[in-house]
């Protein structure tokens, strides 16, 4: 299944980010079956709060085609985008989002909100979710886990 070839691409991403001691999401985005970009979470290194891996794929895929108007791509993100980045693909025009895990707290592509399908936007994206999902989530738990362990270290 070509989906779950590029998902596991954003999960190579993913990992990277995991190694780096970001929040482990990846994200690649295709164009007639040929990435354009990848890019992972780079929130602490960059501090900055917009360097999620869709903002960055985003730039990115613009920078390598020239244009801002993603309209033929597909991004493949382990995580449900949340709602900057829901904003920035509906403004990037991108045709298509498919994704691991689900997310509870700030999904913006029909789990919490959705910012990706709002009628009343210029711009409606497909999304599929829940490819790979398992491991997109596992990832992200063991992550999370990790962090509360090194949290109580620091506080004793």
């Amino acid at each position: 299944m070509i989906e779950e070839f590029y998902i596991n691409e954003a999960i190579k991403e993913a990992q990277k980010a995991f190694e780096k001691g970001e929040v482990p999401v990846g994200a690649v985005i295709v164009v007639q079956n040929r990435i354009i970009a990848k890019a992972h979470n780079q929130v602490e290194l960059l501090k900055d709060a917009t360097a999620h891996a869709e903002i960055l794929a985003i730039t990115q895929a613009s920078n390598t085609i020239d244009n801002w108007r993603l309209n033929n791509a597909v991004l493949y993100v382990t995580k449900e985008p949340c709602p900057m980045c829901a904003g920035a693909l509906v403004h990037s025009r991108i045709k298509k989002v498919i994704f691991g895990a689900y997310d509870d707290q700030m999904g913006a592509c029909g789990t919490v909100m959705n910012i990706a399908n709002d009628a009343r936007l210029r711009h409606q994206l497909q999304i599929v979710g829940g490819i790979k999902e398992a491991e997109c989530r596992e990832l992200l738990q063991e992550f999370f886990k990790k962090q509360r362990v090194r949290e109580k270290i620091t506080e004793n």
